[in-house]
């Protein structure tokens, strides 16, 4: 497939913001139950979330450029009984307007403890906005991933690794540009946010290279044999059935060379999970801001590359009928 630019930063900063949400959320949970300091919380929260939605409302700003009729954007959303692009259209404008709600509501310390137990642990009225941002989040994640999922005919997404590699990686990355934030504004959280990434990370790596071990097993389902329903054993193409190019020939293939997509592949592997993972222990150890944001900056980049590589790694059947072009 042709890799969309638009496509590719709308998957990679709205995974930023979604996994920025989570990190605000489970540091917010942890502190509830006094596993973690509460000190200087709402100012942390508040400034966190806010940077987290603009994340997503830079995604989706790159989304209209993928579109050929901006103004017709609204009519994607009516196929929500069958369409997972439409239930994406559905959830990321609410999952934006919880965070929106959230940031506010810590912005202006709109908050109230409504239950405290016995060991002192308590539940606000922002963490149960929180628990409802933390719902549409994991929905948009699994809305985003099943757009290609889906898709039984491109046989390298059409795989549970696909949404898991969403979820994992667009969690990576929010969790990562948190630490940065964090040693930053509230150094006490920092150790926590890195932690967790440095784990995020390596569970991501790991599923990331289980699907580029199935999909370099694959076979192709269909052949020009049976595409044409020709038994002959030598059949070979001459030209591409026109004199100029069409839709065919520009969005369904990449058209790079083989050792192009290898060295894609491992730009995105060092970019996105080993050279992270260095800087995030190096930056922990040493309190340094600087390093942090760079491990982030650096799997961000990644992340451009790993998507590239994935959309352009699925073959669509119908190249069958263009191998020359």
């Amino acid at each position: 497939m042709h890799p969309a630019f638009s496509v590719i930063f709308l998957t990679t900063l709205i995974g930023v913001g979604q996994g920025m949400f989570l990190a605000l959320f489970s540091g917010q949970t942890y502190s509830a139950v006094e596993l973690l300091p509460t000190s200087n919380s709402a100012r942390f929260y508040a400034t966190g979330a806010f940077i987290a939605l603009l994340f997503l409302v830079g995604g989706l700003i790159a989304s209209f450029f993928h579109l050929g009729r901006p103004e017709r954007a609204w009519r994607a959303a009516s196929q929500w009984r069958t369409s997972w692009l439409s239930r994406e259209v559905i959830v990321l404008p609410t999952l934006m307007m919880l965070v929106f709600v959230y940031a506010l509501m810590h912005y202006f310390e709109w908050d109230t403890v409504l239950f405290t137990n016995a060991k002192g642990a308590r539940l606000q009225l922002t963490l149960v906005v929180a628990c409802f941002g933390m719902l549409a989040t994991f929905a948009l994640f699994i809305c985003t991933g099943m757009i290609y999922a889906c898709l039984k005919f491109l046989q390298e997404w059409h795989s549970p690794l696909t949404v898991i590699n969403y979820t994992l990686l667009g969690t990576a990355s929010g969790f990562a540009l948190t630490t940065a934030f964090a040693n930053l504004n509230a150094p006490e959280l920092m150790r926590f946010y890195a932690i967790w990434t440095i784990i995020i990370t390596s569970a991501g790596g790991i599923t990331r290279a289980a699907s580029l071990l199935r999909n370099a097993q694959l076979k192709p389902k269909s052949t020009l044999q049976t595409a044409l329903g020709v038994r002959h054993t030598k059949i070979q193409q001459k030209s591409m059935g026109f004199m100029g190019g069409s839709v065919n020939t520009r969005d369904f293939a990449h058209h790079k060379t083989a050792l192009f997509l290898k060295n894609i592949k491992w730009i995105f592997i060092v970019l996105a999970f080993v050279i992270p993972l260095l800087l995030l222990w190096l930056g922990m150890q040493r309190r340094d801001t600087g390093i942090l944001l760079a491990a982030f900056i650096v799997q961000y980049i990644g992340l451009l590359f790993e998507r590239w590589f994935f959309f352009a790694q699925a073959n669509h059947p119908q190249n069958l009928y263009y191998q020359t072009v």
